[in-house]
């Protein structure tokens, strides 16, 4: 999951600063659900599949299909 969310990251083309920015938190605070210190919180699993448009599941790693499910 720490890595699948700093792929994405990376892919955008954004420093951990501009998502953190996002998720409304200091980007120490975001650093450390990159390197696995911290685990990372539903709700802000939630906020980083809707900033992604991405799954929770491919976060987690449990699907290699990005796509989120229809609501």
């Amino acid at each position: 999951m720490y890595k699948r969310i700093t792929e994405l990251r990376k892919e955008r083309g954004l420093n951990q600063t501009q998502v953190a920015k996002e998720l409304n938190m200091s980007q120490t605070g975001y650093s450390k659900y990159e390197t696995g210190e911290n685990d990372i919180p539903t709700i802000v699993l939630i906020k980083l599949a809707v900033f992604y448009n991405v799954s929770t599941d491919y976060i987690l790693n449990l699907t290699d299909l990005p796509d989120p499910y229809e609501k």
